[in-house]
């Protein structure tokens, strides 16, 4: 997300006529944009703050440097960063990138100005976003943004304000407008990505027309919803999951907008992030298996494994639930489906036993991926106010650490099983460790290491031949795999959640889905 707002801030600044500084050297303004989900996030902020001091002091005389803190820890910490030493000029919330160069116009007249208002519906649909230092390759794209869960732990629905979904026809056009420009995958981005619900078609808002041949300017926009209100469906939620929303009607919903999405471009890979568990019904899990440009990769954030955890978190499922969702995933969508999570050790409570049943849902589930942290208390939050963070910190760290070292253990397990598989990767460049290796990932979002070595086209033709057939014509001209091509890789070896191979040869998307489905892979 911070990344996508990045974009955003760059896009604005851009049109106001600001261009982007070579360095923090040159740079005549510098905004930090920020995280607060966790505190070393913004220790990481104050320390950044401190290094721009003496820059600020040197560029006094020279026409001075406008220091701005954005996103969420300005929502959060407004007064507390004004007051640090009166280092910073300018702070703005998430909600607020639009007024950046009148907050900076301001600064530079030498008043210290702040913007944390949090909107209703700003979602920057009609902000191009200006892709800087991103590879060509991959893109994110925000769909909404804001969250309505409020989960105990959590500071973003404070921070970010409620959630709102970005109308669906700009994000089409700006996938289409990616793939025009060779962009081989897009992440669909959001706090809570899976419940995306559009329903500003159904108002002059959305682009509904005001007036027709019927007498439709005659309706205003409120009564127009209302009455289209009533002819929605229900919105679908994962078996044994609650929803705290209030308004339980589907417009456009998340599954309807990745189907789409999916024919946009049949080449380029569709993944998303971060959703919640409970948004999982059926019909997205058939999509994912049914499309083959969308990835077999689902975030699953678990954050605990016991039910009384779960619900002084207010995540709204129950363990078990959570274990027959996993079942219900690798059902549908299958056993390779790749599965990664999010999980915090020590919440307010938390007890040994506890601690324990997450410890063996990382052994029950064995994840791909896992994002794991010890928990650290966060003001303004529901558990701020009703819970006392009374698990030690010697506990904390030791708790973690033994999840982080279940979580190796079986992502070992589930990688070795890979191995002699062939999977697609979509070629990132060079490996960071040697210029004779290239990296990706395969579908289910995991690096994939291999020797960029000349490789031949793998045509639909050779894809029904046998493999001895195969290699006798494969004396086509070979060539090294590029960034942004794909290339069939048979596994070989894993070193830690990364997988090492060997490429068999370059090919579309479409053609090794098709020759998964007859066989000839």
């Amino acid at each position: 997300m911070n990344v996508s707002d990045t974009q955003i801030a760059y896009s604005i600044m851009q049109a106001a006529g600001y261009g982007r500084a070579e360095g923090v050297d040159d740079a005549d303004v510098i905004f930090l944009n920020t995280c607060a989900i966790r505190e070393h996030a913004e220790h990481k902020i104050w320390s950044r703050l401190g290094v721009l001091k003496a820059m600020k002091q040197s560029k006094e005389k020279s026409g001075g440097l406008v220091v701005g803190v954005l996103g969420c820890m300005a929502e959060r910490l407004k007064e507390q960063i004004l007051d640090q030493e009166k280092l910073v000029d300018v702070v703005a919330g998430p909600d607020a990138y639009r007024d950046l160069p009148r907050l900076v116009s301001k600064a530079d007249e030498g008043q210290r100005v702040i913007n944390t208002m949090l909107s209703q519906d700003e979602t920057y649909a009609d902000i191009a976003p200006v892709r800087v230092d991103d590879d060509g390759i991959s893109a994110y794209v925000s769909i909404g943004r804001g969250c309505n869960q409020h989960c105990t732990y959590c500071i973003v629905p404070r921070t970010r304000g409620i959630e709102r979904s970005r109308p669906a026809a700009s994000i089409y056009e700006e996938i289409r407008e990616l793939s025009r420009k060779g962009y081989k995958e897009v992440t669909l981005l959001g706090q809570n990505v899976n419940s995306y619900n559009d329903k500003s078609h159904l108002s002059g808002r959305g682009g509904v027309a005001g007036g027709d041949e019927h007498g439709l300017d005659a309706i205003s926009d409120l009564e127009l919803e209302t009455s289209k209100m009533k002819e929605l469906p229900l919105v679908k939620t994962a078996k044994g999951f609650r929803t705290v929303y209030r308004t339980p009607t589907a417009g456009i919903t998340f599954s309807e907008l990745i189907d789409n999405i999916a024919e946009i471009d049949p080449e380029m890979r569709i993944r998303f992030t971060s959703p919640h568990p409970k948004d999982f019904p059926d019909e997205l899990l058939e999509i994912i298996r049914n499309r083959p440009n969308v990835c077999s990769a689902i975030h699953l954030p678990a954050q605990s494994g016991n039910s009384e955890v779960l619900e002084r978190m207010r995540r709204g499922y129950t363990r078990e639930a959570y274990i027959e969702l996993v079942d219900r995933i690798r059902s549908i969508v299958g056993e390779d489906v790749t599965i990664s999570s999010d999980f915090i050790s020590g919440f307010c409570g938390e007890t040994e036993e506890q601690h324990k049943d997450t410890v063996s849902l990382l052994e029950r589930v064995k994840y791909d991926q896992a994002f794991m942290f010890a928990y650290s208390m966060r003001e303004r939050t529901p558990a701020h106010r009703r819970y006392v963070d009374d698990v030690p910190e010697d506990v904390k760290r030791r708790r973690l650490a033994e999840v982080i070292d279940t979580f190796h253990a079986n992502v070992k397990l589930r990688n070795e099983a890979q191995l002699g598989k062939r999977h697609l990767v979509l070629v990132e460049g060079n490996s960071k460790r040697s210029d004779k290796d290239l990296a990706g990932r395969n579908d289910g979002n995991k690096k994939v290491i291999f020797p960029n070595n000349p490789i031949p086209t793998l045509s639909q033709t050779l894809m029904h031949t046998n493999k001895d057939k195969l290699e006798m014509e494969t004396t086509m001209a070979q060539q090294h795999a590029k960034p942004g091509e794909y290339v069939v890789v048979e596994v070989t070896g894993t070193t830690g959640i990364s997988l090492t191979g060997r490429a068999i040869a370059r090919t579309t998307l479409a053609e090794f889905h098709q020759s998964k489905l007859n066989g000839s892979l």
